[in-house]
């Protein structure tokens, strides 16, 4: 594997307009390792005034990039995913220097992040619309699709590869061109991958990637630009909502994905041991820190005790270290501010009857680590059951029967992913039906896919991503009447 030293003196350092990496306006900022506190890089910190430029250089080459022929556009995206196959290890290594998931976990992200090339390389030659009559026979209806124009994207930190691909890769097949703001915590991984896209093919200007420590004032004034027609975000509810009323000003079109609160369901027929298992991806995988990540155990009275055993054995014994050592499960969380927002949590649970069955403290020492944690008899009312967690703490409340369960898992603002234990198929599918997500996993513990539509309901967001519906949002529907000859 290439050493830590090397890949860094690699990465980009610079926005990237127009084709060209440029300095920012606004100086340098550092990115840091969440594991050690050490600083990895400064790379440039980009003002308004350079999100502009962004933006200008985006718009500049949307009439010619949505000219390009789709296997064109296809290519482009299947070289990409081939060059991302092929450095998988670096991609891997960067993701977790800077966000601190295990390598195994980020090596995963890689393969994730890569099928958003690949699937949105062969939806670029599908998109379709269609010819015929129209009722009275006085005409024929031409549907087309067309490209919705410059995009503006928001990325979290948490999966920073592939929460660009996500948003990156349907854009540019459908031919619409970008300018992308990644999160200020982990921005490296964003800048290596637009470096890969030029070296697939991509032209000046198709995408755009500004990095900056002010995000609300360089996103404002691109968000209100009237040459921009789609702003895609994935972030907090809060957040989300202000951005919205933004692109109210400007009816631009949206994608938001937003908060989470998963609930996971257990029934008391369940097999455990696929309960556990979905259990520890469900909750633990990222650390915990995923929109996905099962929120409130709820788990039907028979089996409670009997699950939560079970789970706390397996917590009781993951590793805790930077995601560069071997064998290691649980990496740190983003920041301290994350560390102090999860021991809150806990410590509310705790304090309101909540049994600690494992874990409930951050680590002593560098970087922000927080022990892997179970509880168990949550109470009604406690802030874990209403808040997203983003920490890996595993916490258990009870139900008697089926409505009392669909009662609590849908008792929430948000509508992301749920997921449900049970061997009665019948329930199962009552399940798809009762509770209010966009998003479930029957009998497993997670359920993103690049072929699959993600996206959620209520306060969790609107739009999709991934899927034969992904390409969509990029698109707008033009009908044209052709008289009859």
């Amino acid at each position: 594997m290439i050493s830590e030293s090397t890949l860094l003196e690699k990465t980009p350092r610079q926005l990237f307009i127009g084709g060209e990496w440029v300095d920012g306006s606004a100086g340098t900022f550092p990115v840091k390792d969440p594991a050690t506190g050490d600083t990895l890089l400064e790379i440039a910190d980009a003002s308004p005034e350079d999100g502009i430029r962004a933006l200008d250089a985006a718009v500049a080459a949307q009439e010619e990039w949505a000219a390009t022929p789709p296997r064109t556009r296809s290519n482009i995206l299947r070289r990409a995913f081939d060059l991302l196959t092929e450095r998988a290890e670096e991609f891997a290594l960067l993701m977790t220097l800077e966000m601190g998931k295990p390598l195994a976990e980020s090596r995963g992200e890689v393969t994730y992040g890569g099928e958003f090339l690949r699937w949105f390389s062969e939806e670029a030659v599908r998109v379709a619309g269609r010819y015929g009559s129209n009722p009275e026979g006085t005409g024929h209806m031409l549907i087309s699709q067309r490209p919705v124009g410059p995009c503006f994207f928001i990325t979290p930190w948490n999966f920073p590869l592939a929460m660009a691909t996500r948003k990156i890769a349907p854009a540019l097949a459908a031919g619409c061109t970008v300018v992308v703001k990644p999160a200020e915590l982990t921005p490296l991984t964003t800048l290596a991958f637009v470096q890969l896209l030029v070296e697939a093919g991509l032209p000046a200007g198709v995408v755009n990637v500004v990095t900056t420590t002010h995000s609300g004032a360089l996103s404002a004034p691109i968000i209100s630009d009237p040459r921009l027609r789609k702003l895609s975000f994935t972030g907090s509810t809060p957040v989300g909502k202000k951005l919205i009323a933004q692109a109210a000003e400007g009816v631009l079109r949206v994608s938001m994905e937003l908060g989470g609160n998963a609930p996971f369901v257990v029934f008391d027929d369940a097999d455990l041991d696929k309960a556990v298992d979905g259990a520890m991806l469900a909750k633990f995988r990222n650390i915990g820190q995923a929109c996905t990540a099962a929120n409130r155990f709820i788990v039907q009275e028979p089996v409670a005790a009997e699950f939560a055993r079970r789970v706390t054995a397996r917590v009781a014994e993951m590793r805790v270290g930077r995601g560069t050592e071997d064998g290691v499960q649980i990496g740190p969380l983003i920041d301290r501010k994350a560390v102090e927002g999860t021991q809150a949590l806990v410590a509310d649970a705790v304090a309101r009857g909540a049994r600690l069955l494992t874990g409930g403290e951050s680590v002593e020492g560098a970087g922000s680590f927080y022990a892997p944690t179970v509880l168990s008899d949550v109470a009604a009312g406690s802030d874990i059951l209403r808040e997203e967690i983003f920490g890996p703490v595993l916490a258990i409340t009870t139900f008697a029967d089926e409505d009392e369960g669909v009662r609590l898992a849908n008792d929430t603002e948000f509508g992301l992913v749920s997921y449900v234990f049970t061997e009665d198929l019948a329930r199962g599918l009552r399940m798809i039906d009762r509770l209010d997500t966009g998003m479930m996993g029957l009998n497993v513990g997670v359920v993103s896919n690049a072929a699959a539509p993600f996206g959620g309901v209520k306060q969790s967001g609107m739009g999709r991503e991934g899927g034969l519906e992904g390409i969509h949002e990029y698109l707008s529907t033009k009908y044209t009447l052709v008289p009859a000859t």
